[in-house]
């Protein structure tokens, strides 16, 4: 597609390397991050810095938003300074955070009364994904604008859905959460159990991750916990943060998950033992911890 002008918000461990693909396609991106230092790459790599997430709006045709939490979706894009006070009529502003179905109701409400349209297009794939521009999209909202959006979001992803209306991203992206929450537990139990009995992790891994077992987490997270490497492609914080979404989710609509209430638990002693910065599979360490196997 031709060059447009793009704005970018969030340079985080994902955001970076997705903001870094629109640059390469020869778009050009304006970009903000709450710490410029962080976004240093990609404006050495021709992204222009803005002051405000506003300043972002005014220069851009569509706004791109992966920031941490609700609240700073909230602040980036419905706040004083936000986008949809910069945004021009027609403009489309596309939030990649995981965050609740209600905020991405009201961003789109809001946004309608401007002339403006609101996906919400939360991703799973993690640093990898991000990077090799292999993502899942899954995307909520109106089917024009995500017509619109579509070759911009294959330069992010591989597998890209429009699931239905506003709100039906984040509910995709919950179900994939709930799944990634029992996913990791297996993963965590299992290296636990091989450990235990001596055997080497990357062997088991080799066996398991090529069978019926076979998962992203295993071959992806479990080389990182065979390796000691637990640094974030996707911090516990984060994934805390997710489980809570889901779980509040499913309290409204009456849906008892335990399995999810109890990997939640789990995840919540990980942050309370200070791994909240850590990848996912710190859970590893949690569970060692819990059995004496810590080194």
């Amino acid at each position: 597609m031709n060059s447009m002008h793009i704005g970018w918000i969030g340079t985080g461990v994902m955001g970076n390397a997705m903001c870094g693909h629109l640059i390469d396609a020869g778009h050009q991106v304006h970009l903000y991050n709450r710490t410029r230092k962080k976004a240093a790459n990609l404006i050495a790599r021709g992204a222009r810095w803005c002051d405000t997430p506003r300043e972002v709006a005014q220069r851009s045709a569509v706004v791109f938003s992966i920031v941490g939490a609700p609240h700073d979706v909230e602040a980036v894009l419905l706040g004083d300074d936000g986008v949809l006070t910069g945004a021009r009529k027609d403009t489309v502003v596309v939030d990649m955070t995981t965050s609740s179905p209600d905020l991405a109701a009201m961003v789109y409400e809001q946004a309608r009364k401007k002339g403006v349209a609101a996906l919400d297009a939360p991703v799973s794939g993690g640093d990898v994904g991000a990077r090799e521009a292999t993502l899942a999209i899954m995307v909520g909202g109106d089917p024009e604008p995500f017509e619109k959006v579509k070759p911009l979001l294959a330069l992010l992803g591989r597998h890209i859905a429009h699931m239905g209306a506003t709100g039906t991203g984040q509910h995709t992206k919950m179900c994939n959460q709930i799944l990634i929450a029992g996913t990791m537990i297996g993963v965590v139990e299992s290296l636990l159990y091989a450990r235990r009995n001596g055997m080497s992790l990357d062997a088991v891994i080799d066996v398991i991750g090529q069978g019926a077992a076979s998962s992203w987490a295993i071959n992806t997270l479990g080389r990182r916990i065979a390796q000691g490497d637990f640094d974030p492609g996707f911090y516990i914080r984060h994934f805390v943060k997710d489980m809570g979404i889901a779980l509040a989710e499913a309290r409204r609509m009456n849906l008892s998950l335990p399995g999810l209430a109890l990997v939640h638990q789990f995840y919540t002693a990980a942050m309370a033992q200070g791994g909240e910065t850590m990848g996912t599979q710190g859970l590893y360490q949690v569970m060692a911890r819990f059995n004496n196997l810590v080194e």
